[in-house]
């Protein structure tokens, strides 16, 4: 397929590598140079603007930070969704909003179609074809785009337009409050005299584990805590889960609970600091360490 590719940060660029090694022509554009650097080495060609990844495109795949940077991508009379042509796809593998996904649609042209397909799997997924991709969206566009969108993951059908984001929130909606979590039963622990390794394997072999415990605690333990996901975007992420959780008639303790702790995380380590700050806060606020000898290999070089 002709491809036009555009972000090539965390995700984005280990998913355009491999749209290219599996033989598509990829057109991509990021506004890092050494993001573009690296997307040329895998063999994708540069565009030297955004809208140019459109031109002749059969698919145009964006990967961005955040709902404003796909709005001031994709549209008005210059953005990218107006110059595709008819029969194209634009798929949006953005974590976005889904009301910002339908108001874009509705204004894409004549023949062009939409599907929402955000991702899931983080960076280690990226580079390996492992990702969870939650496709909403015409039933015919979707199955248009799986074989290809298959080279990423796992494609789930969701539903309409937007359900992918709806679901991918859940999703993160979880991960939030398990991540919020561990770094408590950490500390319980530890503070109660039993060893960290000890008390990560009960966890694994028990009725405690997650993908949180296997995958993400090892970040952790070496004490990067992931800089792969940024607090500014969990929180980011958060405020659209807050967003979809105002239809349900009910309190949500859990949700606004993980939104606190991650919400206080970035208060006091910026925007900036990985994600798993959100268990540093206990270990600072206890003084007790979750450093863990081993050979942890960061996600991003799995």
């Amino acid at each position: 397929m002709r491809v036009g590719f555009i972000g090539l940060g965390n995700m984005g660029g280990p998913m355009c590598a491999r749209l290219v090694a599996a033989g598509h022509r990829v057109r991509a554009f990021d506004l890092s140079a050494d993001a573009m650097r690296r997307a040329v080495e895998a063999g994708a060609t540069i565009a030297d603007r955004a809208v140019d990844c459109a031109s002749d495109a059969e698919v145009v795949l964006t990967s961005l930070p955040r709902p404003e940077h796909v709005e001031s991508v994709m549209s008005g009379p210059e953005g990218v969704l107006r110059t595709m042509a008819p029969g194209s796809v634009w798929v949006d593998l953005t974590t976005n909003r889904r009301e910002l996904v339908l108001v874009l649609a509705a204004h894409a042209p004549d023949g062009v179609h939409v599907v929402d397909a955000p991702v899931t799997g983080a960076v280690d997924g990226a580079r390996h074809g492992r990702l969870t991709l939650f496709a909403g969206g015409d039933a015919v566009a979707v199955e248009r785009v799986t074989g290809l969108l298959a080279h990423l993951g796992t494609v789930i059908p969701c539903g309409p337009l937007g359900t992918g984001n709806v679901v991918k929130l859940v999703t993160n909606q979880l991960w939030f409050v398990a991540a919020a979590a561990i770094g408590e039963g950490f500390a319980v622990g530890i503070a109660n005299g039993v060893e960290l390794g000890t008390l990560w394997r009960a966890i694994r072999e028990s009725v405690g584990d997650s993908f949180v415990a296997r995958h993400d605690a090892p970040s952790i333990f070496a004490g990067h805590y992931d800089p792969s996901f940024s607090l500014g975007l969990c929180v980011k992420d958060l405020g659209l889960i807050g967003e979809l959780a105002r239809r349900v008639s009910a309190r949500l303790p859990m949700t606004e609970a993980a939104r606190g702790a991650f919400e206080e995380a970035l208060s006091r380590y910026g925007a900036d600091a990985a994600e798993l700050h959100v268990a540093r806060r206990i270990e600072d606020d206890a003084n007790l360490s979750m450093r863990l000898a081993g050979d942890w290999i960061p996600p991003w070089e799995q």
